[in-house]
C-alpha cells in the first residue's frame, strides 16, 4: 500500500500543484477585472474634468477678448477726446506763440487763457529753452 501512495505521490502533488495554480490564476483574473474597471471609471472622471476644464477655459477666453475690445474702444475714444480737447490746443498755441515770442497778454487775447495760466506756460517754456 505504500508503494501505491509512493507511486501516486508525483501525480498528486501536480494534481494540487495544479488546483493551486488555476486558483491563483482566477483571483488574478477577479484583480484585473477590478483594476480595469477603476481604471474606466478614473479615465471617464478625467475626461469630464478635462471637458468642464476646456469649457471654463474658453469662457475665460471669450471674457479676455471682450475685454481687449473695450479696452481698445475706450483707448480710442480716449485719444480722440486728447485731440479735440480745447484746452490741449489752447496751451499748445500758446506754447508755439511763447516760442515766437508772444508775451503774456498776447497769450492770453489770443488762446482764451488766464493770467497764471499763461504766466505758466511762458515760464515753462522759457526753462524749457534754457
Amino acid at each position: 500500500m505504500f508503494a501505491e501512495i509512493s507511486s501516486l505521490a508525483p501525480w498528486l502533488l501536480t494534481a494540487a500543484a495544479l488546483c493551486l495554480l488555476f486558483a491563483q490564476g482566477m483571483m488574478l483574473r477577479r484583480e484585473n477585472r477590478k483594476l480595469r474597471e477603476q481604471m474606466k471609471e478614473r479615465c471617464e472622471t478625467l475626461g469630464r474634468e478635462l471637458h468642464a476644464t476646456a469649457s471654463g477655459s474658453m469662457g475665460v477666453g471669450q471674457r479676455v477678448v471682450t475685454c481687449e475690445r473695450q479696452l481698445h474702444e475706450l483707448r480710442g475714444m480716449l485719444d480722440e477726446m486728447r485731440q479735440n480737447d480745447p484746452l490741449r490746443i489752447s496751451y499748445d498755441e500758446a506754447s508755439r506763440l511763447v516760442d515766437l515770442g508772444a508775451d503774456i497778454d498776447d497769450l492770453m487775447n489770443t488762446c482764451g487763457i488766464s493770467r497764471p495760466e499763461a504766466e505758466l506756460v511762458s515760464a515753462l517754456r522759457k526753462r524749457q529753452a534754457a
